[in-house]
């Protein structure tokens, strides 16, 4: 029975009415400081891991993990494809042409990048396919000089499906007038949308059209490459080059978007960091909390002590009330902060709605909504460290609480 006193009396002195009332708003406050510091920390972070989710997802889920190519261009594309895709790494590689453009349409100009693509390959090495708005892939046909835009690029220069739209490339032709770009006239046959930047920069024609206006023949520019793992494209790559031509060259993800994906990586860190101090402190007031409790209660501890408590069991007392206050505080915090999680995007986009106002432009971010998602790691380390913290917390005054002496406490009662 002993054992369960410091429990009970820990429960009671958690649950009474003091009368000291700032005790118990200081508290009140360790505790609340605690639920807001937890469900702050899961809600920022499943944000975090949300805006890294559509990073892989959409942007790298457009943009190849790695690319081959030749400064000289290469025709024999279908043996060095087959060589590559034998390495257990490389799920598919598949010819490409590039060329940095301006789309012109009624006096309306935007630049953008097109590239040609074969469509019956594409959904090897590209997510476009299952983000089709209008039109399709298929309707891509070589000869007829269809292009797909990105719905963003399209409303920018006021052009929809079956519309003309005139692409200029940097590239001179030469004719009796004179030295002009050389251009060519497209009909829209589809448009796509994947929420990030690549819908207002981003155009796809069929590979032989693009060949045919860059005058290559039946060159291609390249081969993008399709990895089991995109974090290991740098190494793949670097591996493959030693095993092809000298005049191969290869890239991959990390040259053109790593930064951003660094830079969601670092922010998480550092906004973790901090979010976890604010628990930290939030922890720690709770020895403020137990040092006043232990001051007020000093009469009640020199009682128990002469009815035969040891100081182990005083040390008990005071451990369970700060255990208490913690444990609730990280409990409701966590189940706020998963609720907040599950549905932040969908109360983001319910607020834009009503207020007529869009927090993430597309021209500015690399998505147009905010993501979520809630990783129950991420819940576990941050209700873990919480907790721990708060225990840590408890030990000093409960440790102060067990050395006093009944004579010194009862000298003045």
């Amino acid at each position: 029975m002993l054992d369960k006193i410091p429990f009970f009396i820990g429960l009671r002195y958690t649950r009474a009415k003091r009368r000291n009332h700032f005790i118990s708003f200081i508290s009140l406050t360790s505790m609340l400081g605690l639920t807001l510091g937890v469900a702050v920390l899961i809600l920022v972070l499943s944000v975090m891991n949300g805006f890294d989710r559509e990073l892989r997802q959409r942007i790298l889920g457009m943009v190849p993990h790695a690319t081959i190519s030749s400064q000289s261009g290469f025709q024999n594309w279908p043996e060095i494809a087959e060589k590559l895709e034998q390495n257990e790494h490389i799920q598919a590689a598949v010819p490409y042409v590039k060329a940095q453009g301006m789309f012109t349409h009624r006096g309306y100009v935007r630049g953008a990048l097109v590239n040609g693509i074969m469509p019956e390959l594409e959904d090897k090495v590209s997510i476009m396919k299952d983000h089709m708005v209008a039109g399709s892939l298929g309707d891509l046909k070589p000869g007829e000089f269809g292009i797909i835009m990105g719905d963003l690029l399209a409303r920018f220069i006021g052009v929809g499906v079956g519309d003309k739209v005139t692409l200029m490339i940097p590239e001179a032709s030469i004719t009796p007038a004179g030295v002009f770009p050389r251009m060519k006239r497209f009909t829209v046959v589809g448009l796509f949308s994947v929420g990030a930047e690549l819908d207002s920069n981003l155009a796809v024609a069929h590979i032989a059209d693009m060949q045919t206006l860059m005058r290559l023949d039946k060159d291609i520019h390249g081969l993008r490459l399709q990895l089991d793992d995109l974090f290991k494209a740098r190494e793949v790559v670097w591996n493959q080059l030693q095993e092809l031509p000298s005049n191969m060259r290869g890239s991959d993800w990390t040259r053109t978007h790593g930064n951003l994906f660094q830079a969601i990586q670092m922010e998480k860190r550092m906004i973790g960091l901090l979010l976890m101090i604010v628990i930290a402190v939030a922890a720690f007031n709770i020895v403020s909390t137990l040092v006043m409790v232990v001051t007020d209660k000093q009469g009640d501890i020199a009682i128990l002590r002469t009815l035969g408590a040891t100081p182990a069991t005083i040390m008990g007392i005071f451990m369970v009330q700060g255990i208490v206050i913690g444990l609730t505080g990280t409990l409701i915090g966590t189940g706020l902060g998963v609720l907040a999680a599950l549905n932040v995007s969908d109360f983001v986009a319910w607020v834009e709605q009503i207020m007529g106002i869009q927090f993430l432009d597309s021209n500015v971010y690399f998505i147009s909504y905010l993501p979520s998602e809630l990783r129950w790691g991420d819940v576990g380390v941050i209700t873990g460290s919480a907790f721990v913290m708060s225990f840590l917390s408890t030990l000093y005054p409960a440790w102060r609480a067990s050395r006093i002496q009944p004579a010194e406490a009862l000298r003045y009662e």
